[in-house]
């Protein structure tokens, strides 16, 4: 099996995870197996997108249980969980939505994954991203088996690192006549929850081992950072986490217990690292005030699943230093101000649901009304009417509905630097789009929008498929 090249290594070693081919190949230029439109798929189903949730299984992890990046990395873990340390930072990439689902999106998708590849491949080790995380939706339409190797495999096949994934609705929406054995939440398990170090069918020809996380829910634990993902289930609109005493009586509850278990550890062992939460539907998403002109984005905020989420962290007494998103494909980011265990907390929400799949607006017209775009740094407190951690302040800091793109996060002993990149336009390694960082000891965010400079294009790849 080939070796990963993102950490080096003193010698070859065997029976380990594998991640990207032995040599970087061009970019494929189409499907390999054809999707069919989906316009009829919707048309018939679209009532189901409302109301139809998904049962999931319990993690193979306590609720307290933590997966290492080691641990991921297998026998290679030791030199790359080194490598972090003696960099004293951390380094690692997320975006949502990342599946195309038709050969006209493909492009785009494909755009992301050369970019995010190049730079893991290239960046200098102390800085090099140690891994990918996927914010939910990696395959179109409806996480079919078939469409793992188009969608998944073949554009990340350069990526010299774990990706890791928690399932987005287009994971684990099943459509009616699915058989069980071919349920989309299967299939993400089989290829993202292996209990062994396999090489799936839906890998077709390539070498990326199937991910071993402990289930579609669970705490990534990292040098410097640890993230706590949910699975926030199958409906367009809202997300759900759990039944919500009864509302969906077909969701376990696994997940309250879960978040309560790994907050109940992070103060436990005083945890002074970056703690993060992942979730696919975004608790916040632009939609104009009551009295401006047009109506929101084709997604909304979930905050029935953000109540959940906040009573927990008061319980617990322990709030996330970042709330991270997809769904809404598009680029946002939020600041949350609000009295957290009696100190003043700035919390960044960040939506980065623009990872391949499509561009859409934050905001659409209504017949005969103008569109009212966000400005940067305004108040959107009204998309925060119930807080239950009591008076809130919220402002969307920045956004962006015209760009693809990913987040590269840095983490140190002392802070978090949460960069937004677009993709083929702006933003080398140095020069983000956007960037928030936040102070981790006191959950103070320490800067906020930096424009972009643009810079050209990187140069194309080959084209052809030239896979071995």
């Amino acid at each position: 099996m080939p070796r990963n090249r993102s950490f080096p290594l003193p010698h070859p070693l065997f029976d380990e995870p594998t991640f990207n081919e032995p040599t970087t190949t061009p970019d494929p230029t189409g499907f390999s197996v054809r999707h069919p439109s989906d316009k009829e798929q919707y048309a018939r189903i679209q009532q189901l997108l409302s109301k139809d949730v998904v049962w999931f299984p319990e993690s193979h992890a306590p609720p307290d249980g933590l997966f290492s990046l080691a641990t991921a990395w297998g026998p290679n873990g030791p030199g790359v969980v080194g490598a972090v340390q003696k960099a004293s930072q951390i380094v690692f990439q997320m975006v949502g939505d990342i599946g195309a689902s038709t050969a006209a999106k493909y492009p785009g998708e494909i755009r992301v994954s050369d970019q995010v590849s190049d730079e893991c491949l290239t960046a200098p080790v102390g800085s090099r991203p140690a891994f990918l995380y996927i914010l939910g939706d990696v395959v179109y339409d409806f996480g079919q088996a078939q469409y793992y190797f188009d969608e998944f495999y073949d554009p990340y096949r350069n990526y010299p690192g774990p990706i890791f994934a928690i399932p987005g609705n287009h994971d684990s929406f099943i459509l009616p006549g699915t058989p069980e054995r071919d349920a989309p939440l299967e299939t993400f398990q089989r290829n993202f929850c292996s209990k062994e170090t396999v090489v799936t069918a839906e890998a077709g020809s390539l070498h990326r081992t199937a991910m071993t996380q402990p289930g579609v829910y669970f705490s990534l634990d990292a040098p410097f950072v640890r993230i706590i993902g949910l699975f926030s289930n199958s409906l367009e609109d809202p997300g759900v986490i759990s039944s919500e005493q009864g509302k969906w009586s077909t969701v376990p509850d696994y997940q309250l217990a879960f978040l309560s278990a790994q907050l109940a550890l992070a103060k436990k062992d005083g945890y002074a690292g970056a703690l993060l939460l992942a979730v696919h539907h975004p608790p916040f998403s632009y939609a104009p005030p009551p009295t401006g002109s047009g109506t929101g984005g084709i997604h909304a905020g979930s905050p029935a699943m953000l109540a959940e989420i906040d009573t927990i962290c008061q319980q617990q007494g322990v709030y996330p230093h970042a709330i991270l998103s997809g769904h809404a494909h598009n680029y946002q980011r939020y600041t949350r101000t609000f009295q957290f265990s009696g100190s003043p907390y700035q919390v960044p929400y960040v939506v980065c649901g623009d990872g391949g799949h499509g561009i859409d607006p934050l905001v659409r017209s209504r017949p005969g009304s103008p569109k009212d775009p966000p400005q940067n740094g305004q108040n959107v407190s009204y998309l925060d009417p119930h807080p239950v951690v009591g008076t809130t302040t919220l402002t969307l800091d920045r956004s962006d509905d015209q760009d693809y793109g990913y987040l590269r996060v840095t983490v140190d002993a002392a802070t978090l630097r949460i960069e937004f990149h677009q993709v083929g336009q702006a933003a080398t390694v140095l020069q983000p789009a956007d960037v928030v960082s936040v102070d981790l000891r006191s959950h103070t965010v320490l800067s906020g929008a930096t424009p972009a400079t643009k810079s050209p294009p990187p140069p194309a790849r080959p084209s052809g498929r030239g896979r071995k």
